[in-house]
């Protein structure tokens, strides 16, 4: 039996339309796992019920526990203030998606920072 989760709100940083992206996979994976979730990435759609978008500005005003990151050191830069304008709890760096830059400002600013794989860690049940 599955112990009860805690939901934690989780913008998808990078989000792909791919059924093979793992960011992809990470959508379906959170919304099975119970956890609400929001998406941005370069194309806008839908994975099953989660709509993605391709504005920041769709985002204002949102609360979130956790961003997960998919998108390379490069492009995160263009979203810093934006990810920090959402004051998330917590930054998931996926694997190809390390910023030490990034990681060190979140860490500054009391976010918790991790170079973790949002998957392994909702298979494992410590997400």
């Amino acid at each position: 039996m599955q112990e009860a989760v805690a939901s934690k709100k989780t913008l998808v940083l990078g989000a792909s339309l791919k059924p093979e992206r793992h960011s992809n996979m990470a959508v379906k994976r959170l919304r099975e796992s119970g956890h609400p979730v929001l998406a941005l990435g370069g194309r806008p759609g839908q994975v099953e019920d989660v709509a993605i978008h391709k504005s920041i500005e769709d985002f204002e005003g949102e609360q979130v526990h956790t961003i997960t990151l998919y998108m390379n050191d490069r492009r995160q830069q263009d979203y810093y203030d934006f990810i920090f304008s959402l004051q998330p709890e917590r930054i998931i760096f996926n694997p190809g998606a390390e910023n030490a830059e990034l990681y060190q400002q979140a860490k500054e600013k009391g976010i918790l920072a991790e170079n973790a794989c949002t998957l392994v860690k909702l298979a494992m049940h410590n997400y």
